[in-house]
């Protein structure tokens, strides 16, 4: 019995290797594909914040977007960060007032939440092994409740374990999420590590730059100008 059950193993196994590199495989090409463009279809929306001058950054790029399109949003921020959500929830505001005094079509009310941080400013390198998985199955938590179409993320931390649990839902074929990164303003002769793990990993599908010496560096960006 043991041997027909290891011949049976040495039989399946290469199969589930060759089913699961052909899977991945699969998604790397299609990732970084454009959105099928529609008129009449809004996508769900992800945004990460972080402290500081990320969510200064991002909520300007809010600011510009096509905001009936990219809806419902789904901001999320770090645990111990409420600022950030107060000011997403300052610039939504104007944007439902912007759209009832223009008369354009209403936008879903955007929603608020947080993450568990991987790591704290000034945590041991060993205690943030323990946080960071807990960061990671939080992550997986919220991508499944959200189902998000469209991440857009600029570099705080707690970008990693949403965008990882986002392409493992590819991988498993529970979800496809867009994702597109835009490099802090601040770097502009190296990308952070949230930029650089994105990058070497292929995980963002459109990744953006604000300095031309980053893109000549990191030729798969793109060089978009300054944004802020």
């Amino acid at each position: 019995m043991e041997k027909d059950s290891d011949r049976i193993w040495c039989f399946v196994l290469p199969i589930l290797v060759a089913i699961f590199v052909i899977r991945v495989l699969y998604v790397l090409y299609w990732t970084g594909k454009p959105i099928g463009s529609s008129k009449t279809h809004s996508l769900r929306t992800l945004i990460v914040l972080g402290s500081g001058g990320h969510t200064a950054e991002m909520l300007s790029i809010m600011n510009v977007l096509q905001n009936d399109k990219y809806t419902p949003r789904f901001y999320v921020a770090g645990a111990t960060d409420n600022m950030s959500l107060k000011k997403a929830r300052v610039l939504e505001e104007s944007l439902m007032q912007q759209g009832e005094n223009s008369g354009r079509k209403m936008i879903e009310a955007a929603q608020f939440m947080q993450i568990y941080r991987s790591r704290e400013v000034g945590q041991s390198y060993i205690t943030s092994v323990g946080t960071t998985l807990i960061a990671m199955a939080h992550a997986l938590w919220l991508t499944l409740k959200i189902r998000p179409q469209v991440i857009i993320c600029n570099g705080p931390g707690t970008c990693i374990p949403l965008c990882a649990s986002a392409f493992l839902f590819k991988l498993l074929g529970l979800g496809w999420s867009h994702i597109f990164y835009v490099e802090s303003i601040a770097r502009v002769r190296k990308l952070s590590l949230s930029g650089l793990l994105l990058y070497k990993l292929l995980l963002a599908d459109q990744f953006y730059v604000q300095w031309p010496q980053l893109q000549k560096k990191f030729p798969r960006a793109h060089y978009v100008g300054c944004l802020m």
